[in-house]
């Protein structure tokens, strides 16, 4: 996997980078991850905007480029926090969609991002929301209004 340039990012910026690619290349069974800001913008993938998951060893995320699985996580994010209030359950934590040929994975971040996972449908979903807990856990303290949008420029910078 070729990560996005990290070349000009602060410390923090990149040790998300860092982070992120790691939830990626170490975790088996997951092909893309993708952080979305509160406002549903994305933060940071595990491949440049607009790469296609086609031509790697994984199987194709979704429909391959990390724009896509952004629009998923906030979609989901979205549709399980109305729920979430309409049924007065309180703040959501995280959210699985096992579908016959994958499954997508929603977790809050404390400031209101998300963490999106695009796995195979054969992974060990326990060891994939352990990892996301732990991503989750380093990165809710950085993710300060500054990194954010640091991070979002970055993703605009990207071919």
């Amino acid at each position: 996997m070729t990560a996005p340039s990290t070349y000009g990012l602060s410390t923090q910026a990149r040790n998300l980078q860092w982070l992120l690619t790691d939830l990626v290349e170490e975790v088996p069974g997951v092909n893309s991850v993708a952080v979305v800001s509160s406002d549903g913008l994305l933060l940071l993938s595990s491949a440049p905007a607009g790469e296609s998951a086609q031509g790697r060893d994984r199987p194709k995320g979704p429909r391959g480029a990390s724009a896509d699985l952004a629009t998923i996580v906030s979609g989901l994010g979205s549709l399980t926090t109305g729920a979430a209030a309409l049924m007065e359950f309180g703040h959501v934590k995280q959210t699985m969609v096992a579908m016959e040929n994958g499954s997508v994975f929603v977790m809050s971040i404390s400031d209101g991002s998300l963490l999106g996972v695009h796995a195979t449908p054969d992974c060990d979903m326990g060891v994939v929301a352990y990892h996301m807990a732990l991503f989750v856990g380093r990165a809710g303290h950085v993710l300060t209004p500054e990194v954010r949008s640091e991070l979002r420029q970055s993703m605009e910078k990207t071919p």
